[in-house]
């Protein structure tokens, strides 16, 4: 009788662990006790592979969906020739391992023999997932449930093109590496338009709009101005900024004059002293490594400065800037002489620093004979030049160029002359003098001068400074 249901369309409910297969009955073996599936389903979808044989033991619920020669098995059925018919399987027993199958509203059947099936694994579907021990990786609720009845949809959805493992992660990396971007944007241009790659290309690079980074203007404005400063008395040199701003150069005597108009509106000796040697020590403190030298943790290495001051303005500012220094936790050495007349505003300033950590010689001896961090350089005066010819002069120079330190010199004087103490850096003050030519970087320290004072004295000023107080010049 077993062969009677040979080639039916069966949908066979294994439990929540193996799920449900559907099928069509290929085989019935009463000695096995199993039944198999040709062209299997599970769960909905297709199995990897042509047959799937399944035991009694583990058969829940059995539906017949399509039977052949329905009229040789089906005296009398109740409903219409395609309602399915239902076979119930259940267990008798835990030691009883057979399973009775009824035919509900099937006469022939009524009398015959329960099917009894014993399990069984073929070897050929031992490693194979669509064998009874595959464990679903799908809710059996949402495909349609317990046996229900196969839908054409669901052939088209998951027929065929599914026979992949689909324990295996997708791999992201290798599907994109497949991607040939190129070819596909190559084969689009050669599509939508017959015109010339080239032409193509050069279109798209003159349509393609100007990119900006994240600290530049998006806004279209007027065309930038370069020379944004103009000077009635021209020193001869122009020098221009990191953003192309043309910083021309004046005389010495036209300087003394802006400094002049500047103090007679309120910008004193003393403010402009005060706003030199913060500059000055912020742009030093950055030549000594700024926050990689000078931190809680590195106290054991505190940078050594060394201070060169004449007795006159230049050597006020740099001893202003010396204070700032030792201020900073930096190690001051200021050189002053103590034999020389000295100018008021050097001596207040003196009595200032003394407040501070930082040690004052007068002597060249009393200078370190071991390379130090930094060498300032204020030696020079732009009213004094014999002082040049002075013997401590002189030799203090000489201990400078012998020393290996770097050399930063500021507000040096423009006398022609070549400088005595060879620096790396030079910092002017305000607008630059017309130095003369030598290797060092030239800087310029905003000290404050408000732009109607400039006016004052004929000059057109925008300010070229930015958001800095000191900026680095270039030869124009």
């Amino acid at each position: 009788m077993a062969t009677d249901w040979l080639g039916s369309i069966v949908s066979i409910n294994c439990g929540v662990t193996l799920g449900v297969y559907q099928g069509e009955v290929s085989s019935v073996d009463h000695t096995s006790q199993t039944i198999s599936l040709r062209q299997p389903c599970h769960n909905g979808v297709k199995c990897p592979v042509s047959e799937v044989t399944l035991s009694a033991m583990d058969i829940k619920e059995l539906k017949f969906l399509d039977i052949q020669d329905t009229a040789n098995k089906c005296t009398s059925r109740q409903g219409s020739a395609t309602e399915p018919s239902l076979i119930s399987a259940g267990r008798h027993g835990q030691d009883n391992r057979s399973t009775h199958s009824h035919a509900t509203n099937d006469s022939s059947h009524s009398s015959a023999a329960p099917i009894t099936i014993l399990r069984r694994v073929p070897a050929g579907l031992s490693n194979s997932r669509g064998a009874m021990h595959a464990t679903p990786r799908r809710n059996i609720a949402r495909n349609g449930g317990f046996g229900g009845p196969v839908r054409s949809k669901d052939d088209e959805c998951f027929g065929e093109g599914t026979d992949e493992d689909l324990d295996t992660d997708f791999d992201f990396e290798g599907n994109l590496a497949l991607f040939d971007k190129a070819a596909v944007f190559s084969q689009i241009d050669g599509t939508s338009g017959h015109t010339n790659k080239a032409q193509h290309h050069s279109t798209q690079t003159e349509q393609k709009p100007q990119s900006y980074r994240h600290d530049e203007n998006i806004l279209e404005g007027k065309p930038v101005i370069y020379r944004q400063i103009t000077v009635p008395q021209h020193g001869g040199k122009e020098f221009c900024t990191d953003s192309g701003l043309v910083v021309p150069s004046v005389p010495y005597e036209f300087h003394k004059r802006l400094l002049g108009a500047a103090e007679r509106w309120g910008l004193s000796l003393e403010r402009r002293l005060e706003t030199i040697g913060v500059c000055s020590g912020q742009m030093a403190l950055s030549l000594l490594g700024g926050p990689n030298r000078l931190n809680p943790k590195n106290i054991h290495q505190r940078p050594t400065v060394v201070i060169l001051c004449g007795p006159h303005i230049q050597g006020a500012q740099g001893i202003s800037c010396g204070r700032h220094l030792a201020n900073h936790e930096v190690e001051v050495i200021l050189f002053l002489p103590n034999f020389v007349k000295m100018e008021e505003s050097v001596t207040s300033e003196v009595s200032l620093y003394n407040r501070t950590n930082g040690v004052q010689v007068s002597s060249v001896k009393d200078l370190p004979v071991s390379p130090i961090d930094l060498v300032i350089n204020c030696l020079d005066s732009h009213e004094n030049p014999l002082l040049r010819e002075q013997s401590w002069y002189q030799s203090t120079a000489d201990w400078a160029n012998r020393n290996r330190a770097p050399v930063l010199s500021i507000d040096p004087p423009a006398n022609g002359q070549p400088q005595t103490v060879e620096a790396k850096w030079t910092l002017s003050v305000g607008l630059p003098l017309p130095l003369a030519e030598s290797q060092s970087r030239p800087y310029l320290c905003d000290i404050g001068i408000p732009k109607l004072v400039y006016q004052e004295v004929g000059i057109s000023y925008h300010s070229p400074f930015g958001c800095k107080f000191v900026i680095p010049l270039h030869p124009a």
